[in-house]
C-alpha cells in the first residue's frame, strides 16, 4: 500500500491533526508526518512534494492555519492527490485558511476538507488509496455500515426518550 504525507505548517498544528493519525491508523495505512512550511522552508515543501511519489506515497494531506498555502505549494510540485485542512486559528477562525487552501488557480487542484477537519481529510485518503486496495475498501464499507447502525441506534434511544 502507497503511504500518505501529512504535512504541517506548524507544531501548534499538531492537535487538529490527532483525528487523521487515529484515522490512518484504524485503517492501517502507512504515514509519515513533517512539518514543513511553505514560506518559511519553500524548498524543502517543494522538494518534498517532487519527490513524494518516487518515495511511495500516493497521497499528501497538507494542514496549515492563517496563510495556509501549504497545500497549494505541494499541489504545484505533484501530480499526486493533495488534500488540504485548513487550521482554525486565533486570527479568523480558520476562514482565512480556508478560503487560502480552496482556492487553488486552474491546473492546481487541492481537495479541501472542513476547518480543522483531519477525520474527513483521512477517510478522502483512504478512499483515494483504496482505488488499488480491496481490503481498504471493504474497511470503508465496514466504517459506513457501522455509521448506519451508530444512527439507526441513536434514533432508537430518541424513540424511547420521547414516547
Amino acid at each position: 500500500m502507497k503511504k500518505v504525507a501529512v504535512l504541517m505548517g506548524s507544531d501548534s498544528d499538531l492537535p487538529a491533526l490527532e483525528p487523521l493519525f487515529k484515522r490512518l491508523k484504524d485503517f492501517d495505512i502507512p504515514f509519515e508526518a513533517h512539518v514543513m512550511s511553505a514560506h518559511r522552508t519553500p524548498a524543502l515543501a517543494s522538494d518534498f512534494a517532487s519527490g513524494a511519489r518516487k518515495n511511495g506515497f500516493g497521497v499528501i494531506i497538507a494542514a496549515a492555519g492563517k496563510a495556509a498555502h501549504l497545500a497549494g505549494a505541494a499541489a504545484a510540485h505533484t501530480t499526486l492527490p493533495v488534500i488540504g485542512i485548513p487550521v482554525k486559528s486565533s486570527v479568523l477562525d480558520g476562514l482565512d485558511a480556508l478560503l487560502s487552501t480552496v482556492q487553488m488557480p486552474s491546473g492546481i487542484p487541492v481537495a479541501t476538507v472542513a476547518i480543522d477537519g483531519a477525520d474527513n481529510a483521512g477517510i478522502l485518503a483512504a478512499q483515494i488509496l483504496s482505488l488499488e486496495d480491496n481490503a481498504l475498501t471493504e474497511k470503508l464499507i465496514k466504517m459506513k455500515k457501522d455509521m448506519i447502525e451508530q444512527v439507526i441506534e441513536k434514533d432508537k434511544k430518541i424513540q424511547e426518550k420521547i414516547k
